[in-house]
C-alpha cells in the first residue's frame, strides 16, 4: 500500500502545463494556476467565457485576455481538447486526461453533450484507417442526433441541464 496520496487530474495538469510553459520560456502565474484549477475542477464542457467566470471565482484578478491566451496553451499541451460541436461558441473538453478515447453525442434539440466510450468504435476507426493506408494522429467521433423524447412529446427533460453551445 502506497503512503503517497494519488495525484489528482489538476495536479497532473499543473505539472504538464508547467513543463510546457518552461519549454516556451513562459512563467507560471497565480492567474494561470486559477485557470487550471477552474478547468479541471469540472467534468463539464465549457466555453472561454464559462472558464473566465469559474477562474474568477477562484482568483478575482484573472482577466479575459489571460484566459484567451492560456486556452491555446492548454490545448497545445494536450490538457484540453477544443471541440467543434456546432454553434457559434468553441467548447473545451477537460475529460481527455482521464478518458482519452471518449466521443460525443450532441442533441440537436437541446444541445446537450453526452460523452460515451465504446471499444468497437476505436476498433472500427483503426480498421478503416489501416485499410485505407493511414496511421491516425487524432481521432474523434461526434454524433448529432434528435432526442426521441423531444420528438414524441415536444419536451426534452435533458434540456434544463444542457450547457449552451
Amino acid at each position: 500500500m502506497s503512503t503517497m496520496a494519488e495525484k489528482s487530474p489538476r495536479d497532473d495538469a499543473r505539472d504538464i502545463l508547467r513543463s510546457h510553459l518552461a519549454g516556451r520560456g513562459m512563467r507560471r502565474t497565480v492567474q494561470r494556476e486559477a485557470i487550471i484549477d477552474a478547468a479541471f475542477r469540472t467534468k463539464d464542457h465549457f466555453s472561454a467565457e464559462d472558464l473566465l467566470l469559474m477562474a474568477r471565482a477562484i482568483e478575482p484578478s484573472v482577466s479575459r485576455a489571460t484566459v484567451y491566451r492560456t486556452l491555446p496553451l492548454l490545448v497545445e499541451s494536450g490538457l484540453l481538447r477544443q471541440l467543434d460541436l456546432g454553434g457559434d461558441t468553441t467548447i473545451y473538453d477537460p475529460n481527455f486526461l482521464d478518458h482519452p478515447t471518449h466521443n460525443h453525442l450532441v442533441c440537436v434539440d437541446c444541445r446537450k453533450i453526452i460523452e460515451f466510450e465504446d471499444p468497437h468504435i476505436e476498433l472500427l476507426e483503426n480498421c478503416i484507417t489501416r485499410r485505407l493506408g493511414f496511421s491516425p494522429t487524432n481521432k474523434s467521433v461526434k454524433i448529432e442526433a434528435r432526442c426521441d423524447e423531444f420528438q414524441r412529446s415536444g419536451v426534452c427533460s435533458k434540456q434544463s441541464s444542457a450547457r449552451g453551445a
